[in-house]
């Protein structure tokens, strides 16, 4: 048994060396009584170091999951990342992304640094996800890791997930009606297919508005239009992309007869979306 006193600067010195989690880095610095390089070598063996040694590697492959809570008032999204297809179609994977989302639904980080900081149960006992995180790094012997997390709270929060964890959507109504979850999972899918920028042009920022503007009047000009008539022609076009890239006024996907908040409207009365987030892998 070591006598020697490990200190917490310690721990963390021994954490931001390698990538190890504080318990994991406290039990090496114990076990190898305070001797660093020997810590090192006992969290190799375990695996920990390999979060450190692959930071440079690119991990674009991975899950994206959705979830709603059970009174469906607040969903999450999570991107958890790898370096391989291989690995991110591993039933194994998939689930660990799970277990993140579920936790995160219970919990309701704020940020992904949050996120890390949950301590959740694994196999008869806890250990916080960052942690765990850095031991599937280790066992899998891949760069993983959260890359975005999104949330979105409502009335009526839809989750759904398409292409086989490739892109996920959550969905925020205005009211919990009948047939919200139907309707909500509809809207879901036209933002997996048309990925909207915003709900409708009141949430469409400047910034673009100005660019669409921009093309619009280079466009014009290119046509040999007199310039008294490009304001006009502009302000035209801004109005057609509002209709294609803002969700309420899209055509909708399953019946183009109507657009969006119309689709709304048929199964409630001033039923609207009230947020929503679109993460795709990779993007």
């Amino acid at each position: 048994m070591s006598t020697v006193t490990i200190s917490a600067s310690d721990v963390n010195k021994l954490r931001q060396q390698t990538g190890a989690g504080m318990m994991d880095c406290k039990k090496a610095l114990t076990e190898t009584n305070g001797d660093f390089e020997a810590a090192i070598d006992f969290l190799r063996k375990k695996g920990a170091k390999v979060a450190a040694s692959r930071q440079d590697r690119e991990s674009n492959e991975g899950v994206v999951i959705a979830r709603s809570s059970a009174d469906g008032k607040f969903g999450v999204i999570i991107e958890l990342n790898c370096e391989t297809d291989f690995v991110a179609k591993n039933a194994e994977f998939v689930a660990f992304g799970n277990q993140i989302a579920n936790a995160a639904v219970e919990s309701k980080p704020a940020s992904i640094e949050e996120l890390y900081d949950l301590t959740v149960d694994v196999d008869s006992t806890t250990a916080k996800i960052g942690e765990l995180i850095i031991d599937k790094t280790g066992k899998i012997g891949e760069k993983i890791g959260v890359s975005k997390y999104a949330v979105v709270e409502g009335e009526k929060v839809i989750a759904y997930i398409h292409g086989n964890f490739r892109l996920g959507v959550l969905v925020g109504l205005s009211a919990n009606v009948a047939g919200a979850d139907e309707a909500g999972k509809d809207v879901a899918m036209q933002i997996a297919a048309m990925n909207p920028v915003a709900i409708d042009k009141d949430g469409v920022d400047a910034t673009t508005i100005e660019r669409e503007l921009e093309i619009a009047k280079d466009q014009i000009r290119a046509e040999g239009k007199p310039e008294e008539m490009v304001e006009k022609i502009s302000l035209g076009k801004l109005n057609k992309f509002y209709k294609d890239s803002t969700l309420l006024n899209q055509e909708f996907v399953k019946d183009p007869s109507k657009n969006v908040a119309q689709f709304l409207a048929t199964v409630e009365k001033g039923l609207t979306v009230t947020a929503f987030k679109r993460v795709a892998l990779g993007a």
